[in-house]
């Protein structure tokens, strides 16, 4: 048989009829605590000897199902999940770290990681190096020093770069550490980065894999050893996802391949406009022939994403004197929503950082963060045009 279309596997995956009622539609088991009729049988489930949930603070038959889907997605083993994105970020560096071990990353990754490896993982003894995103020489000579943990984001955000996964990984290895990859903004239909040697990947699932800007939540999936680790350190933190959550997730996860088809031909249209623009000054998208890391993009990627982003001459002034005049899109904090959504990192990628450590994270003032909606490309490129005519 031949392999399966994204939208095939979007709404296929792992799905199966519920053997209680029928419900295609899988339901959701919102109670707290699971009971047994008998300690013996207790037992066996809360030491693992047994299939059985306990409690679901530590594991539920509704989330189990979200996880299980996304990792299929990912060609993974097994998943785990979480509140937010960030909690999904914040627990598997803690769980695979500890004082002593070695973190190797890039500056241009979300600015919430970014903080997490320049001041939170430090506090515990972390040696964390983050290294220039377009010095490839620098990062393999970092990771050939020391490498216990090599955290990625491709393409990263909010500046899309792309990065071999392939080849950094394999230094990864070769040096001993373990590779996770944010596959945020690319989603599964995208890229699958354990298929180019990362050991794990991870979502804010808030992002595409809700697409609706309604709901919380992440995800980390790969091999079930390292997966363990991850839900040992996520069960005694208190941060897995809501059941209900995992219903509305598993709801929009249907409609994924759908969806990131039309963002991905959405943010093509719509960057191809932008870089022809005379108030845009640069274009950041990796499916455009211009942009540094399109081969490598091309090689990794099946769709080049919903993500742009571009610069304006005139710095902040001119990204508040524009946004405003936007009728198609929100101002907000969000991304890879049916909406487009727009904003300057100073707000939403990077709203942690000073002014200072955005320039110095190579962040303009002046550039805009573009997701592409699924709206049609011809309103939001005639909505761009007059916005920004007043510049």
């Amino acid at each position: 048989m031949p392999a399966l279309g994204p939208s095939t596997r979007s709404v296929h995956l792992t799905e199966v009829v519920d053997p209680a009622t029928g419900s295609v539609v899988p339901p959701i088991a919102t109670n707290s605590a699971f009971a047994y009729p008998d300690v013996d049988a207790w037992l066996a489930a809360a030491t693992g000897q047994a299939e059985g949930h306990i409690y679901s603070r530590n594991s539920n038959p509704t989330t189990d199902r979200f996880e299980a889907k996304v990792a299929a997605l990912e060609g993974a083993e097994a998943g785990t999940s979480f509140t937010t994105g960030m909690a999904a970020i914040s627990s598997t560096l803690l769980a695979l770290t500890g004082k002593g071990s070695r973190v190797v990353s890039v500056k241009d990754a979300y600015g919430g990681t970014y903080l997490m490896l320049t001041e939170i993982l430090p506090r515990f003894g972390v040696d964390c190096v983050v290294v220039d995103t377009d010095d490839a020489d620098g990062l393999d000579a970092a990771i050939a020093e020391g490498c216990d943990v090599l955290y990625l984001e491709t393409p990263t955000n909010p500046a899309l770069k792309v990065l071999d996964i392939a080849r950094t990984a394999s230094a990864a290895h070769e040096a001993g550490g373990l590779v996770v990859v944010d596959n945020t903004f690319a989603t599964p239909i995208n890229t699958q980065p354990l298929a180019h040697g990362a050991d794990l990947v991870l979502h804010s699932a808030s992002k595409y894999l809700g697409g609706h800007g309604d709901v919380l939540g992440g995800v980390v999936c790969g091999a079930a050893e390292l997966i363990d680790r991850v839900f040992r350190y996520r069960e005694i933190a208190g941060t897995g996802m809501d059941p209900a959550v995992a219903a509305q997730m598993l709801r929009s996860l249907k409609t994924l391949g759908l969806r990131v088809e039309r963002h991905n031909a959405n943010a093509m249209r719509v960057a191809g406009w932008l870089e022809d623009h005379p108030a845009v000054v640069a274009v950041h998208y990796p499916g455009l022939l211009s942009h540094p890391g399109h081969e490598i993009a091309k090689r990794q990627m099946a769709g080049f994403g919903g993500m742009l982003s571009f610069e304006l001459a005139g710095g902040m002034a001119a990204v508040k004197t524009v946004l405003p005049r936007l009728a198609h899109a929100y101002l907000a904090a969000n991304l890879g929503q049916v909406e487009t959504i727009v904003g300057p990192p100073a707000t939403t990628s990077h709203v942690e950082l000073t002014p200072e450590e955005r320039a110095a994270a190579g962040i303009s003032e002046g550039l805009i963060r573009y997701s592409a909606g699924i709206e049609d490309a011809e309103d939001l490129i005639d909505d761009l045009d007059q916005a920004l005519s007043v510049l």
